[in-house]
This record gives C-alpha cells, structure tokens and sequence, in this order.
C-alpha cells in the first residue's frame, strides 16, 4: 500500500512537472535553497502585517519603561528569524500583550526586574505545560465553536482597538482604508507597500523637521547587556504574580491554541502541534529575557495580519526578524524616531484589517444553532477577558452535548 502511495505521488510530480516545468523547477529549488520559505514581494509586504501591535508596545516600553531597545529589537529579530525558518509559516512574534499593558500603565510600580521576571515564569509555565502532556489535554477538549469563539472575539477586539488608533487622523485613515480595500487581492502592487510608504510621506509633510533629524541618524553597533545579576527574587516572585499569572489565559487562547488552530487551518500541508508552540513559548522567553527582552509569544491576530498583506510562508518573519535586528544592533538610539514614521492611523488601518481576517475564520462553523450560539458566547467574553470566555465556553459546549442546556 505505502509503495502504491509512493508510486502514485511520483506520477504526480512528473505530471506537474510536464505541464508547467518552469513552476514546478521553481518550486523544487525554493525547497532546496530556502528549505519551503519564499522571499519574494508578497512575503516582504507580508512582513509588515503585525506592525500595529508591534511598534506601539516597542516603543511604549523604550519610552515608558526606560528599557534598552537593543535587547528588545534583538530578542524580535533573532527569534523572528528562527520562528520563521523553523515553522515555515507566517507565525508571529508578538509581545505579550497583558504583561506589556500592565508594565506600560503602571510603570511607576513595574521595575525592569519583574518585566523579566515575568518572562521566566512564562518560559517556566509554558514549558511544563508542554512536558507534562497538560496543554494536549487543554486541546482535546477545546471543541471547535469554543475555538472559533476565541478568534471571533479576539478580531472584533483588534477592529475595535484599531478604531481607536485612527481618531486623531481620521482622513488619513480613510484614504488608506480605501487603498488597502482597493489593492487587497493585488499581487503586483501589494497594499501593505502602499500603506507605509503613505504613512511616511505622511509624516514628512505634516512634519518637515524630520529631515533633519533622519539626516543626522548615525550607524553606532551596540550589544545588549545581559540580565544575569539583574533580576532578584523579590523581582520574580511578584512578576509572576501581577504580570505572569493574569497573561497566561490570553496565552492559552490566542497564543497557543488560537495559533495553532489557524496555523491548521491555513496551511494544512505544514502542521504545527499545541506542545510544540507551548515548548517555544519557552525558548522564545528564556532568549529573550537573557538579553534584555521582553516576554513574548505568538499570536492568532498576527499571523491573520502576515497573511492578510500576503504573506504564505515563514519568509516573512525572516525578513521582518533580519530588518529588526539591523536597527537594533545598528540604529537602537533612533529606534522611537524610525518608528514614529508611521502615524498611528496607518498602524489602525493595519490593525483593523488583521482583526477583519481572523474574525473571518469563524466562517467555517455552519449553521448548527447550538455551535453557532457556543461560538457567539465565547466571543463576546473574548473581548473582555479570555480566560472567563475559555472556561465558560468549554463549559456550555459540554453542558449543551449532555442536553443539560437547551438552545
């Protein structure tokens, strides 16, 4: 039987190879010389898909929390690229989105020290959960609408946010609201070029002392400074509790779980598996938090917005991770200026089409009532809090199969 498979695949191949010889050569030395990834104009404006979530936390803690952008930007990079060769799909690098909105409201109470802290409890946790076998048993019983309930709710939370970044410049946001619907499906002339080069000729108009302040940028290389010594115990204890422990919810469902459902679902050829992402929740934490990082995970919303701007392998995020760790090696002290290139109504646009493509995942659910109304509870928890909307999922799903609930 495997040796028929086997035979009826090779027919396959010399078929394809026949009648497109050009495509099918291509595609054999792409896997060969980039081992899957593509590196060409669709996955370059992929790259930039998670620019709304990731420049306002980068800047927000550079900024606020006084952290050093080199260990921030290389902890991106460097793992963005390995994320990227590894999975072979648009999986995103984002900050952790709980951790950071706490540290950044509160930084007057948040030292360095428990931001760091709470990046090891992450590793920590995620990794038990992974080696215990504890984050399979989470998946098994995580039933589809409950699934599709999280990632509805977790792209209506994006839209809703992304509103929000576009108010103080509403015609900006309009114009390239316009742009992109109008240039979504465009393979030639991908959106996501247009958008920033708009955002940046934008900001020089509005702005002309930018000119001289980008013409006086200078090449400096700096290393980060490694946080061994730097973190105490009091610095863990209560990262772990006030930062890590109210982050891990969000991580299961969107991160994880959320993740590794659309990852599935989008390239079913290049299947991902809930302990492997959980194992690199851990890597990804201890790397980062070593060199000054931040806590970091994946995210279903960042790879909607890869794949939204065109984006279809793990290309995107080594090009995204190489340009990340170039200003962070090379231009770390002109990081907020690079950056506040790009008004906040472009980065809302962004955002707000990322929240369209995974809000539009839930598409696949039917028409079952019972699913449909799971899914929609779920989803409106989700925009509050995920931890309640999981639990409380879960257990309607289950109460509705043992016809304890009736809809």
């Amino acid at each position: 039987m495997a040796a028929l498979r086997e035979s009826e695949q090779t027919d396959k191949n010399l078929h394809q190879a026949a009648a497109h010889p050009v495509t099918w050569l291509r595609q054999k030395l792409s896997k060969v010389v980039f081992g899957g990834n593509r590196y060409d104009r669709a996955e370059f404006a992929g790259a930039f898909g998670d620019l709304g979530t990731f420049i306002p936390f980068v800047v927000a803690y550079i900024t606020v929390n006084k952290l050093d952008p080199v260990g921030i930007l290389l902890s991106f990079g460097l793992l963005k690229m390995f994320v990227g060769l590894y999975f072979k799909t648009p999986m995103p690098v984002q900050p952790m989105k709980a951790i950071g909105g706490a540290a950044i409201a509160h930084p007057e109470a948040v030292t360095q020290g428990m931001i760091w802290g709470s990046g090891i409890f992450s590793a920590a946790f995620w990794a038990l959960m992974a080696l215990t076998g504890a984050i399979n048993w989470v998946e098994k019983i995580t039933a589809r609408p409950v699934m599709r309930g999280i990632m509805l709710g977790l792209g209506v939370s994006l839209i809703i946010e992304a509103i929000g970044l576009t108010t103080d410049e509403p015609v900006l946001a309009v114009l390239a609201g316009i742009l992109t619907f109008s240039l979504l499906t465009n393979r030639r002339i991908p959106a996501m070029l247009l958008l920033l080069a708009l955002g940046v000729v934008y900001s020089l108009v509005r702005d002309p002392g930018l000119f001289s302040q980008l013409s006086g940028m200078s090449l400096h290389f700096r290393l980060p400074e490694l946080t061994v010594g730097r973190i105490t115990w009091n610095d863990l204890l209560f990262g772990a509790l006030l930062l890590g422990l109210p982050q891990a919810p969000l991580t299961l469902g969107n991160a994880i779980l959320g993740t590794v459902g659309e990852n599935n679902q989008l390239f079913p050829d290049r299947p991902i598996k809930v302990r492997t992402v959980a194992l690199d929740h851990g890597f990804m934490n201890i790397v980062s938090v070593a060199i000054g990082g931040v806590p970091l995970c994946h995210g279903a919303g960042g790879m909607a917005g890869h794949v939204r701007f065109g984006a279809r392998t793990g290309g995107a995020l080594v090009i995204l991770g190489l340009i990340v760790t170039l200003i962070g090696l090379f231009l770390s002290d002109s990081v907020v200026l690079i950056f506040g290139m790009l008004p906040k109504a472009i980065l809302g646009v962004i955002l707000f089409f990322t929240g369209l493509e995974l809000a539009s995942t839930m598409r696949d659910i039917g028409t079952k009532k019972d699913d449909v109304y799971v899914m929609l509870a779920t989803a409106g928890l989700a925009v509050v809090n995920m931890g309640v909307a999981f639990v409380v999922g879960v257990a309607l799903y289950y109460a509705v199969q043992r016809k304890i609930v009736r809809l």
